[in-house]
C-alpha cells in the first residue's frame, strides 16, 4: 500500500523545498529511497557543529552559571549534555566513531549507578524516563552491545510496576510538599516504586524508547507487553500529575512523549497499522495534516512562521513512521 496517497496532502515536496540541507538529505535517503552518500557528509553541516561548540573536555556541556559539582554529580552538565546528544545522535545521526559523540557517551556512563540507572535528572531520585531515553540514543550511537547499556536495560527491566509498564518511581507515593522537596534534593536517598500503582503512559513511552532501539530488546516478551500499555492509552489522560492532560498526545515539542514519539516505537518492536490502537493514531495524523502538508507543534494552537523548521523535522518523523507502517 502507498502511504502518500493516505495523506491529504503530498508531504515531499514540503520537505525536499527546505532549506535545511539535514531534511532534504534523510527525505531523499529514508523516504524517497535514494542514494545519497555517507551520512558523514550531514556532520559537517554548520548546525551540527554549532550543537558541539563549546564540549568541555570531559565530554559534557556545562550549564553556565551553574554549580556542577554538587551530588549527583554533573546535575546541570548531565541535562546540559544530554539536550545536545539527543539532538546529534537522533536528529543527525552522529555515531560513536565520532570524537565527541564517543566523548559524550562516556561522560553519560559516568552518570551510571552501580544499580544501572542514570542518576542525576530529579536529584537522587530513580529517572526511569530518562534513564530510558539515554539508553535508547547510546544504542543509536552505537553502544548497543556495551555491557554498560545492558546493565540498564537489565535495571529498567527490574522497576516496571505490576502492571508491566513503568511510572516516576517516587510519585506513586503520596507525599506533602514539603517531603515531595526534600525527596528531590540531591542528597535524598532514592524510593522504590509502589508497584502496586497503574503505570504512567508518560513513563513508559521514555522507558520504552531503549528497547525499541535495541536489536535484541525490541524482540523481548516484557517490550511487547509495555508497547501494548502504551497504545491502549492513545487520547486519554496520564495516571499521574505531570504531562496528564490528554492534549499532550499531539504536542510535538522537544522530547516529551506523544502521538509521534509512541508510533515510533511501536513501529519498531513490530506493531501493525491494522492494530485498532494503531489505526486511530496513523487516522489522526491523516485527519490533521494542514493545507502545507505538515502538521502543527501543537494541535490546540496557531501556526506560527517561526515553528517552520521544526514543523518539517515532525513532518520528516511522520513521513517515516508511515512508510514503516503502512509497507
Amino acid at each position: 500500500m502507498n502511504w502518500r496517497r493516505q495523506l491529504r496532502v503530498d508531504l515531499i515536496p514540503k520537505l525536499l523545498n527546505s532549506q535545511d540541507k539535514a531534511i532534504v538529505y534523510f527525505t531523499r535517503r529514508d523516504i524517497l529511497g535514494e542514494e545519497v552518500g555517507p551520512t558523514s557528509s550531514v556532520w559537517e553541516l554548520p548546525e551540527v557543529q554549532k550543537l558541539l561548540r563549546k564540549q568541555s573536555g570531559g565530554g559534557g556541556w556545562e550549564k553556565a552559571g551553574k554549580d556542577s559539582k554538587i551530588y549527583p554529580p554533573y546535575y546541570y552538565n548531565l541535562v546540559e549534555t544530554y539536550k545536545r546528544f539527543r539532538l546529534l545522535v537522533e536528529r543527525y545521526e552522529l555515531k560513536k566513531d565520532h570524537p565527541a559523540i564517543a566523548k559524550a557517551a562516556e561522560f553519560l556512563f559516568s552518570c551510571q549507578t552501580e544499580e544501572g540507572d542514570i542518576r542525576g535528572f530529579i536529584g537522587n531520585q530513580y529517572a526511569t524516563y530518562y534513564t530510558g531515553y539515554i539508553l535508547s540514543l547510546l544504542s543509536k550511537a552505537g553502544y548497543e552491545n556495551d555491557p554498560r547499556v545492558k546493565k540498564g536495560m537489565q535495571w529498567l527491566l527490574t522497576v516496571r510496576q505490576d502492571d508491566g509498564g513503568w511510572t516516576v518511581p517516587f510519585v506513586t507515593h503520596e507525599y506533602d510538599r514539603e517531603m515531595w522537596l526534600r525527596l528531590t534534593s540531591r542528597y535524598a536517598e532514592p524510593v522504590l516504586p509502589d508497584r502496586t500503582k497503574p503505570f504512567s503512559h508518560m513513563a513508559t513511552d521514555m522507558a520504552l524508547r531503549a528497547f525499541a532501539a535495541h536489536s535484541k530488546y525490541k524482540n523481548s516478551k516484557e517490550a511487547r507487553a509495555a508497547g501494548s500499555l502504551l497504545k491502549s492509552r492513545f487520547f486519554k489522560p496520564d495516571a499521574y500529575t505531570s504531562y496528564q492532560s490528554p492534549k499532550y498526545w499531539t504536542r510535538f515539542m522537544f522530547w516529551w512523549p506523544n502521538l509521534l514519539t509512541s508510533l515510533e516505537s511501536l513501529a519498531s518492536l513490530g506493531f501493525s497499522k491494522d492494530d485498532p490502537d494503531i489505526k486511530k493514531a496513523l487516522d489522526w495524523f491523516i485527519d490533521n495534516q494542514q493545507a502545507d502538508g505538515l502538521w502543527k507543534l501543537e494541535s490546540d494552537k496557531v501556526v506560527k512562521a517561526k515553528d517552520m523548521g521544526e514543523r518539517r523535522w515532525v513532518g520528516l518523523r511522520v513521513g517515516r513512521v508511515l512508510k514503516k507502517l503502512y509497507m
